[in-house]
C-alpha cells in the first residue's frame, strides 16, 4: 500500500516566531560586542542550522566565531523561554491543518532547522507534538537545503520520495525536498518571497492554509504523472 507522508517545516510555516529569533539574534550579536545584522538578513537564514547561519550573516570572521554566536544565541532562546518572554505563535489555520490531516492516513512529520529542545518545546506548546511521528532537527546531522533531514524523516516512517511532499516556506525547504526527490509545497506567509519558492522547486505554492488539501492533492498527481 502506498504511504501518504507529509513532513512541515517549523518555523515560518507551522509558527511565526520571527520576534523571537530576531531578539535572540540580535542580543548574541551585542554580548560579543558585534554590529547585530538586519531583521531582512536575520529572516533570510530562518531555516538552516544555528552555526552555518551566523556564518552566512558574518562571513568575515572565523568558525569559532560563529560557535560562540551560536551558543549564546541558544543561551538567550532558552532564557526567553525560561521567562515567558517569547512568542512563537502559530499561523492561522495551522492548528486545524494539522489535526485534519492527522485523521486521515497521513503519516505526519516536521523537518526544522530548530534544535530538538526547540522543536519539541514548541510542538507541546500548542499541543501538537502527539500528531507528528517523526521530528527531525539540525541536531541530526547536515541542516537543509541537505537532503538528509528529509531522508531521516522518510527512514523512521518508511516512505519513499514519490509518496513524501514538504511543506516550507524558504528556499531551503524546497531544494532540500528536491535533493531528496520529495514534493514540495511552498507557503507565502513565511520568510521567503512567492518567487524565491518557485525558483528553487515549489511545485505548488498556497497563501492560505485552507488551499493546503488540494494542493497536496495537486502535487500527488503531478508527482504519479512524472512531471517535475
Amino acid at each position: 500500500m502506498s504511504l501518504n507522508f507529509i513532513v512541515f517545516d517549523c518555523d515560518g510555516t507551522l509558527v511565526d516566531s520571527q520576534h523571537a529569533i530576531t531578539s535572540a539574534m540580535v542580543q548574541a550579536f551585542e554580548a560579543h560586542g558585534h554590529t547585530p545584522p538586519s531583521h531582512h538578513d536575520i529572516l533570510s537564514v530562518v531555516g538552516i542550522s544555528l552555526e552555518p547561519a551566523i556564518a552566512r550573516l558574518m562571513p568575515d570572521h572565523e568558525a569559532h566565531v560563529h560557535g560562540t554566536l551560536a551558543e549564546t544565541y541558544k543561551d538567550v532562546f532558552s532564557g526567553m523561554r525560561a521567562s515567558g518572554d517569547i512568542g512563537e505563535y502559530l499561523y492561522d489555520g495551522a492548528h486545524d491543518a494539522v489535526t485534519r490531516l492527522a485523521a486521515t492516513d497521513a503519516l505526519l512529520g516536521v523537518a526544522t532547522g530548530k534544535s530538538r529542545r526547540g522543536a519539541e518545546n514548541v510542538l507541546k506548546e500548542h499541543g501538537l507534538r502527539d500528531h507528528f511521528i517523526s521530528v527531525r532537527t539540525a541536531d541530526d546531522g547536515p541542516g537543509k537545503p541537505h537532503p538528509h533531514m528529509l531522508n531521516l524523516a522518510m527512514g523512521d516512517v518508511g516512505a519513499d520520495p514519490h509518496e513524501t511532499i514538504m511543506i516550507g516556506d524558504t528556499s531551503y525547504d524546497m531544494e532540500m525536498a528536491r535533493a531528496a526527490g520529495a514534493g514540495a509545497v511552498g507557503v507565502s506567509w513565511g520568510y521567503h518571497t512567492v518567487d524565491v519558492l518557485k525558483q528553487t522547486g515549489a511545485h505548488v505554492v498556497i497563501d492560505d492554509f485552507s488551499a493546503l488539501d488540494d494542493a497536496l492533492a495537486q502535487v500527488r498527481h503531478m508527482m504519479h504523472e512524472g512531471k517535475s
